[in-house]
């Protein structure tokens, strides 16, 4: 029987390939009247509030952002540039080789599988049309919670979902928003995933000081859960 009754996924970086801004996010700082350096660095310093849903919905989201960034966007340019930033994140968004192949082996062993982002409004819109959707036993977003990793609740929200102990998680993350250290905090066993693509990836407060697990691949993750090794 396998150690673990649940594995539970960050996605950004680990159920993906690593994320960067493509050129739709520019053409839509431009459609709304702003400098896009200008709309990356307000996006950049505000992640974490906007994952939190501080702003309110999507378009009110994205009007606050534009208006930091000194536009003046009406609702009606919101509303005809929300879809494109919905298929933007999408675009960005490449999942992993071996991402299904490894959810759906965990799932036929018997395990539960969670998802559990930082994120804001766009990745809820967009991940039911991929092909993990189906396979993840419960979804936690940020932007629905109103906290992010490495806040014990969201951990603990995913546990609620899945019925499960924190002690009987695997957690798996690339290691943005401190993510491990906050698995182990609430008693999840953490492990990273230091996928060589990864170099380049977006990414806010990297768990720097996490010093267990380390995996190459999430075909990898399928080995560990039928123990709990201290592997360094």
């Amino acid at each position: 029987m396998p150690a673990y009754g649940a594995v539970v996924f960050d996605f950004f970086g680990t159920l993906t390939r690593s994320i960067r801004r493509g050129p739709q996010h520019a053409a839509i700082a431009r459609f709304l009247g702003c400098d896009p350096d200008v709309v990356v660095g307000v996006l950049d310093r505000s992640f974490r509030a906007r994952a939190r849903g501080l702003f309110g919905s999507a378009e009110a989201t994205l009007g606050w952002v534009i208006e930091q960034a000194g536009g003046h966007p009406c609702p009606g340019q919101l509303a005809a540039a929300m879809p494109a930033r919905i298929n933007a994140m999408r675009a960005d968004t490449r999942l992993r080789g071996d991402a299904v192949s490894a959810l759906t082996t965990l799932r036929r062993r018997g395990l539960a599988t969670a998802l559990v982002s930082d994120c804001t409004h766009e990745l809820p819109a967009f991940l039911p049309t991929l092909p993990v959707a189906g396979l993840l036993d419960a979804q936690v977003f940020s932007v629905e919670l109103g906290v992010c990793k490495p806040d014990p609740r969201i951990y603990l929200a995913a546990c609620d979902r899945l019925g499960v102990a924190p002690q009987d998680c695997l957690y798996v993350g690339d290691g943005g928003s401190r993510e491990l250290t906050g698995a182990e905090a609430v008693g999840m066993t953490a492990v990273r995933l230091a996928a060589p693509d990864l170099a380049d990836h977006l990414v806010f407060d990297h768990d720097d000081g996490f010093t267990g697990m380390t995996v190459s691949s999430l075909t990898e993750v399928v080995r560990l859960v039928d123990r709990r090794p201290a592997l360094v």
